[in-house]
């Protein structure tokens, strides 16, 4: 069993309001510091083991949980532990 994680972020071209309020939420709260927001998702799948993990990643991203118009994706494998 593989365990994927997937991350997906907006495309540094693309505004990110919801990044912006987060950012203007925080300097309101003191934390002047902070120069940027950026806000993704994160995303646990599990598959049974395959030679072609990765390929049916891509897949699964480009299909259907990332908009490859706006966002970016990135994903790591890893090998599921049961105890």
């Amino acid at each position: 069993m593989k365990k994927v994680k997937v991350f997906i972020t907006l495309k540094e071209s693309v505004l990110d309001p919801q990044g912006q309020a987060v950012m203007q939420s925080l300097h309101n709260m003191d934390y002047k510091n902070v120069q940027d927001v950026r806000i993704g998702k994160y995303i646990e799948l599990q598959l049974d083991d395959s030679a072609n993990v990765a390929e049916e990643v891509d897949t699964i991203c480009d299909k259907l949980l990332a908009n490859t118009v706006i966002e970016n994706y990135r994903y790591e494998i890893e090998e599921e532990v049961h105890s």
